[in-house]
């Protein structure tokens, strides 16, 4: 009877484990504008974040390529635009630089990502984001859990574009050429 207790407790334990799969190379990010929420303080006359403001967002982590070809991850209302396809969530905090929401060239913010996949596997990174759509941008991996324990140091980013109320779609990929 120990004995089947014991088979029976080792293949509890291992379970978990098995519904992991390898990490992933490459995924897209779709902001939820209707839960991006930035400081009063400091802003420009027309209340648009400024230089300093700090801000939090979430949004949705989809498979590599669903955005493609400036498609929208969201709905009008937050809801994500391909339920079945969502993988995670994603977090996003940190502070705007340069010109704040003016910014058109460059980095715009300083930020912290969090992405949390459905399977409960992290993802984290930090660096700045650009203004500029199609350029791709080098983030630090500063953390990572289960399969993305060994992440490799870096990510590449690219902002694929915003929505019409500056909603960014984002596609993320690993650099697992041995760059890191």
């Amino acid at each position: 009877m120990k004995l089947n207790k014991f088979i029976l407790a080792a293949c509890v334990a291992a379970a978990p484990l098995a519904a992991h799969a390898d990490p992933l190379d490459a995924f897209d990010v779709a902001e939820d504008l209707s839960r991006f929420v930035y400081a009063s303080d400091p802003v420009f006359d027309d209340g648009m974040p400024a230089y300093g403001n700090a801000f939090i967002s979430q949004g949705y982590i989809y498979p590599a390529g669903t955005l493609d070809g400036g498609v929208e991850g969201t709905l009008a209302n937050g809801d994500p635009a391909f339920p079945d396809l969502v993988i995670g969530e994603w977090t996003c905090d940190g502070y705007f630089v340069a010109d704040g929401m003016r910014t058109e060239t460059g980095a715009m913010v300083i930020t912290r990502q969090v992405y949390r996949f459905n399977d409960g596997d992290l993802l984290i990174s930090h660096g700045p984001e650009l203004a500029d759509p199609g350029v791709s941008v080098t983030r630090a991996v500063t953390g990572g859990t289960v399969d993305y324990a060994e992440a490799p140091a870096e990510i590449t980013q690219v902002m694929l574009g915003m929505s019409d109320g500056y909603g960014v779609r984002l596609q993320v990929e690993l650099n697992t050429d041995g760059a890191s």
